[in-house]
């Protein structure tokens, strides 16, 4: 599914029409700067936990000395922080069936 057709299936399971389901979309998860409700928290380092859905929330990378597969040289890898997502309980169960 993209974000067309989440778009389509929302506007259509709640009733609003596709530029308003465009915007509940885009509201949540747009990554652009400054945008997007789910990425503003991860920004600030928090959490978004969606019970029986599952977790947003950012995790860090230590900095590491890593090899260039092309050349062999080593290289230095930077510390880095990435979000992750860990399933709830029911989704989980849900997909498993």
């Amino acid at each position: 599914m993209n974000k067309k057709e989440l778009v389509a299936k929302l506007a259509k399971k709640t009733g609003l029409s596709q530029a308003k389901a465009l915007e509940v979309v885009n509201a949540l998860f747009d990554a652009r700067p400054g945008k997007g409700i789910i990425a503003i928290e991860l920004d600030s380092g928090q959490k978004v936990s969606i019970p029986g859905f599952g977790t947003f929330y950012t995790r860090s990378r230590a900095a590491r000395i890593g090899t260039n597969p092309a050349t062999g040289e080593k290289i230095q890898i930077p510390a880095r922080t990435y979000p992750d997502f860990r399933p709830g309980k029911t989704l989980k169960e849900r997909v498993a069936e």
